[in-house]
């Protein structure tokens, strides 16, 4: 059941789980817009309740930001997360639309939707370009009627006649003590849909209240004890049940050090950087202003790096630049990401 990738799966995972888990996943965060004031989102306090779009660590204003992203960062696919996608239905639209455009059919897109705003115009609207589409129901944030569950189960039951029922499941977070109400909506909804993804609930800057006051915390501080173990218990009621159900616990683990390790080392890096194992590169570099580019012009193995007003320079060549310039050389570890975000920075004179 516990696979390489620390995750617990029953039965196969679905596509979109299969590109994410090997990094091949564009994130497009198409608005932190949600008309759900769920007391356990964990989204972070610059896109929560925030009208922006983000494709990975990207800001973007355009569909065209969002495919140099997804270029730069060689996805195969992509899933479109929110807040809630259809709280800005034409724009989720176009989006989806760009990227199958400009990548062709098969680059898979799953999205991520509430019931609430759901209905069959816009989900047959989402269908022309999407591949597969996970709901979050409304049960775990509220004690819902029978009529509003039941309208939830409805509106996940059209879905799979829409987008077909092995392109249909239902994705929660694993709050420990509600195991037996997302059991019990499983299986209440287990004929309409293929799959179930769980996935470990954690604590951010958002949710922390709400956590540290319902919850304790895991010794790595940021994972609630007994969530994982919430989601192989639902397993294995699963698995008793003879469900052919495709169920996966997504852990903390899982995503960190597998999902977004692997999209790091999938990345675009500048000329003469070098990839560590932790999906970070290291580049040697020194400021660039018009005495310094001048100093290096005589050397072959260098890149101007406009966007950080630096130079980039080749390893090869570096105790030689040292001897024969005046130029400050850094050794630099960052992110290959958009942000660039720097671990460390070592001056090497």
């Amino acid at each position: 059941m516990k696979t390489k990738f620390d995750s617990y799966v029953l039965n196969d995972i679905p596509e979109g789980c299969k590109r994410c888990i090997k990094g091949e996943k564009l994130v497009l965060f198409i608005t932190g817009i949600c008309p759900r004031k769920c007391n356990y989102c964990s989204l972070s306090e610059k896109r929560k309740d925030i009208d922006v779009i983000w494709a990975n660590e990207r800001k973007c204003s355009s569909p065209n930001d969002v495919i140099e992203e997804a270029i730069e960062s060689n996805a195969t696919s992509a899933s479109i997360t929110g807040g809630d996608p259809l709280s800005v239905l034409p724009r989720t639209i176009e989006y989806a639309k760009a990227l199958k455009e400009r990548f062709g059919r098969n680059f898979h897109i799953h999205i991520y939707l509430t019931p609430t705003l759901a209905n069959e115009s816009s989900l047959k609207q989402l269908a022309s370009y999407i591949d597969e589409v996970r709901f979050h129901p409304s049960f775990l944030t509220r004690d819902l009627t029978q009529e509003e569950n039941q309208k939830e189960i409805n509106i996940i039951k059209k879905a799979s006649e829409i987008f077909g029922k092995d392109n249909t499941g239902i994705e929660l977070p694993l709050i420990p003590d509600k195991k037996e109400k997302m059991l019990s909506f499983i299986n209440q909804v287990s004929e309409f849909i293929s799959f179930v993804n769980l996935n470990e609930f954690e604590i951010s800057d958002t949710n922390l209240d709400f956590v540290t006051e319902n919850y304790v915390l895991n010794e790595d501080t940021c994972t609630i004890k007994g969530s994982k173990e919430s989601g192989i218990w639902i397993i294995n009621q699963l698995k008793k049940a003879k469900s052919k159900l495709r169920v996966n616990v997504c852990t903390a683990k899982t995503k960190l050090c597998h999902q977004y390790l692997e999209r790091l080392k999938l990345h675009n890096i500048l000329p003469f950087g070098e990839r560590t194992s932790q999906g970070t590169v290291v580049y040697f570099t020194a400021p660039l202003t018009e005495e310094s580019e001048n100093q290096i012009k005589p050397f072959k193995d260098y890149y101007i790096d406009k966007k950080k007003n630096r130079i980039i320079i080749s390893p090869k060549i570096i105790r030689k630049v040292i001897e024969k310039t005046q130029l400050k050389i850094s050794k630099v570890e960052e992110y290959p990401t958009y942000d660039g975000d720097e671990v460390y920075v070592e001056p090497l004179n």
